[in-house]
């Protein structure tokens, strides 16, 4: 990462809003890329109340918004996140774009949250330099952030962009491999298709599954996750458990 702290956020809207947040708390200039004039308002206001949510004094000084890439001074800044609508067309257009306006070297990252990056990177020429950088909502305020390498990322470029991460006091989720979905939404997913199906065969509400959730196992996630819980409880007492419930 060069030694500029300079971020550009594409897209004003609430994930772009919240990154930039993320940045500008940490001191950075963040330049936001929303074409729309008539949002600008919002999208600042948004930005400066996420400030303030993290604790820190919203300086508006260090926000500037712009209605195209092309307005940006390149030679200034060191990362760009694209956090335009979750159109696959959309997103290819504006990292052609990128690629054209940004210098080599420049960490280009997608926060889509679903397409896989070398989908999203596939007619670039330099898609060394571009990775998926996936965060949650609200995404000032959840740790987490998923980065994920392409099928042609240069391995260095994730884990500088996750060195970054830390530096912003987030906890960057290294995603080995580009798959729909990356890691996060896969395994909330697979729980979700396990809910719907117990609900469909009619063996609980959909409030009482919710409740299991809520007031049963989901209460541990807060101290260790699925496997490090497994392996404190015993991966033979899980192992037995399992060949009685997965059968079914």
């Amino acid at each position: 990462m060069k030694d500029i702290n300079c971020a550009a956020i594409i897209g004003g809207g609430i994930m772009g809003t919240d990154i930039a947040a993320i940045f500008a708390n940490a001191g950075w200039t963040v330049d936001i890329v929303e074409p729309f004039r008539e949002r600008w308002t919002q999208s600042e206001q948004r930005v400066l109340n996420s400030i303030e949510q993290l604790g820190g004094t919203p300086i508006r000084s260090k926000l500037v918004l712009h209605t195209s890439a092309s307005e940006l001074h390149w030679q200034k800044i060191g990362i760009v996140v694209e956090c335009v609508p979750e159109k696959l067309t959309l997103k290819q257009q504006v990292f052609a774009e990128l690629e054209r306006l940004a210098p080599a070297g420049i960490p280009l990252a997608s926060n889509s949250s679903s397409f896989p990056i070398s989908e999203i990177s596939k007619d670039l020429t330099t898609r060394e330099r571009m990775l998926g950088l996936h965060f949650f909502m609200p995404a000032h305020l959840v740790p987490a952030v998923e980065v994920i390498c392409g099928e042609a990322t240069d391995p260095g470029i994730c884990c500088r962009v996750a060195e970054l991460m830390k530096l912003l006091c987030k906890v960057p989720i290294m995603v080995k491999k580009d798959i729909p979905g990356f890691l996060a939404n896969r395994i909330q997913h697979a729980m979700m298709r396990e809910a719907f199906a117990l609900i469909d065969a009619g063996m609980a509400s959909a409030e009482d599954v919710d409740a299991a959730v809520m007031y049963g196992f989901g209460l541990r996630y807060l101290a260790a996750g699925p496997i490090l819980q497994k392996d404190m409880a015993g991966l033979e007492l899980h192992y037995a458990a399992a060949e009685t419930i997965y059968p079914h």
